[in-house]
């Protein structure tokens, strides 16, 4: 079992450290303790609190409710509100070390292996700013079509939880590596399609916490014990902060998949949610449409797929609305999101803003960077996912098409290459769609572990294309191709499927067929001429598919009609 390092030492032995007890449950305590004796008392009132929490119950769907209308006609209580939708986003860098020391900032290693003095927060260790997640900043900024900030500056956001050994996060407050920006989303075709802009208002740096742990289901409420990994603690981020300026649960999670999207195009993270390398936080309120004035915001936490996210914002629409109905108030909280009851739940209360008492972080300098390095980053930016769709759409694809291929940035790459080989757009797009997507799908791979190249690939739509094989051939050969490699020529002269296209050999098998089916040559003749597709038939069982369609049906019908 991996050796679990204690929280006192992440915090430094003899420390005094001011906390706020169950910080993540509500409870508004403060309490003074010395560091040997802080960890127990804080997992004990954690866990007291967490089994004091409450799961409400699932509100009446909101969206089948009408009133009358004094014309008659009937009025959907959802039609009377509109949802302010706002995301925070925080993208871990795919950096090899961790944003202020040299630590591996490496994802599933042993608990605590990844840790050194500064990102425990131990006495007299010194942060050193890594260039690497500067330079990430700038590229999701220019990426965004943001405001670079020549000069920036860290700060210190001071709050106390057992995943935070310094009892604060270096982070940026008042000036931030990147402002108002943008991210352009299309909509899928299933939807309605369309495009939508919507606000960034910022980028900033700052580094990670921890992970705490729960015995049991990986849950603090029931869990009988709390464990902290610090691995975690110092792998920098970048948190995107949006507009409150999206309407719906789907162009909120459009917008999230965009940025996802967006940071792997970059190469900066790999943005997997499962992973937790992209969580996103949803900011909330409901008010009555026409309104200027928010209504009362709650934030929503623990979403890990698109899909959930999709589900939360309505479930909690629905639920707002429901109260403002039967003349509640919403209160301002952070609630979770729950797969299993397909609800949100409290979390916690927020009235008011926090206190994080920010202040400049005195041992880190200010972040200066000249016009020069800015405008060298961006002529070095890849193609990015808006472009390379409008790229597609410009070649004649349709935006269904557009979408499945440019929305995967190493299917969009592998696409590119087949048609840097000379490949027709349409019947590579196909081919990639289609059959081999279907056979990765079925073996459970992605098209980067596959074996097949995109030069491999041209090359079999080629054999198609000058006749030396069929399609069906050509959908023989593709799942050796994927799962072991090498070329379509060779495969095809291996296995000796070299489409037959000799007239003489294809007018001697036609021949044979006729003669060994005289009363279907009568019956055809006599005018069942669907049994063309019968003589067809024959041929293919004869030559084994590799008799070449139009040739045959050439010599076919010269045959029958002459």
């Amino acid at each position: 079992m991996a050796s679990w390092r204690c929280l006192e030492l992440a915090r430094g032995v003899g420390t005094s450290i001011l906390f706020r007890e169950a910080a993540a449950l509500g409870s508004l305590k403060w309490k003074r303790t010395a560091t040997a004796a802080g960890a127990s008392q804080i997992t004990n009132c954690l866990h007291s609190v967490a089994s004091n929490s409450k799961r409400e119950p699932r509100p009446v769907k909101t969206r089948v409710m009408t009133q009358e209308r004094g014309s008659g006609e009937t009025q959907t209580t959802a039609d009377k509100y509109e949802a302010v939708i706002g995301i925070e986003t925080h993208v871990q860098l795919g950096t090899s070390t961790k944003a202020f020391c040299s630590c591996p900032s490496e994802y599933g290693s042993e608990p605590n292996a990844n840790v050194c003095p500064v990102c425990m927060g131990l006495p007299g260790a010194l942060p050193v700013l890594n260039a690497a997640v500067v330079e990430s900043g700038v590229k999701l900024g220019l990426a965004l079509q943001a405001n670079i900030a020549l000069k920036s500056k860290f700060d210190r956001k001071q709050y106390f939880y057992p995943d935070l050994p310094k009892g604060y996060q270096i982070s940026q407050f008042d000036i931030p590596i990147a402002e108002k920006g943008y991210i352009d989303v299309d909509l899928p075709v299933e939807f309605g399609g369309g495009h939508r802009r919507f606000g960034v208002t910022r980028v900033h740096m700052e580094e990670d916490a921890g992970k705490l742990i729960h015995a049991g289901n990986d849950r603090l409420s029931g869990s009988s014990s709390s464990q902290v990994d610090l691995n975690r603690a110092g792998v920098p981020l970048l948190e995107v902060v949006s507009e409150p300026e999206m309407r719906t649960g789907l162009e909120a999670a459009e917008y999230a998949a965009e940025l996802q999207r967006m940071v792997r195009y970059l190469g900066i993270s790999n943005g997997n949610m499962q992973e937790g390398s992209m969580r996103c936080d949803v900011n909330i309120s409901i008010r009555p449409k026409g309104r200027e004035q928010f209504g009362t915001k709650v934030e929503i936490k623990n979403m890990n797929s698109f899909s959930a996210m999709q589900k939360a914002i309505e479930f909690e629409m629905d639920r707002q609305i429901a109260l403002l109905e039967e003349g509640e108030r919403i209160k301002q909280e952070t609630r979770l999101w729950e797969e299993g009851s397909q609800q949100t739940i409290s979390m916690r209360s927020k009235e008011g803003l926090a206190d994080y008492r920010y202040f400049p972080e005195p041992d880190l300098p200010e972040v200066v960077l000249s016009q020069e390095y800015i405008d060298t980053t961006r002529a070095n930016l890849p193609e990015l996912p808006d472009a390379k769709r409008r790229r597609y759409e410009s070649l004649g694809l349709s935006m269904q098409d557009t979408l499945v291929l440019a929305n995967d940035s190493d299917v969009a790459a592998f696409f590119d290459e087949v048609l840097e080989k000379g490949t027709e757009v349409k019947q590579a797009a196909n081919w990639i769609m289609g059959d081999v997507a279907a056979h990765l799908k079925s073996i459970k791979l992605t098209i980067t572990e596959a074996k097949l190249t995109p030069a491999s690939l041209a090359e079999l739509i080629g054999l198609i294309k000058d006749g030396t094989i069929s399609g069906k051939i050509a959908k023989e050969i593709l799942p050796e191709l994927i799962e072991k490699g090498g070329s379509a020529k060779g495969a095809v002269e291996s296995k000796g499927l070299s489409q037959i296209s000799d007239p003489a050999v294809i007018e001697s098998m036609v021949d044979k067929i006729l003669a060994d089916n005289v009363k279907q040559v009568e019956a055809y003749r006599g005018g069942k001429t669907k049994l063309q597709g019968f003589f067809v038939g024959q041929a293919m069982k004869a030559s084994g598919g590799r008799v070449n369609p139009g040739l045959l049906n050439k010599i076919l019908m010269a045959k029958l009609n002459g």
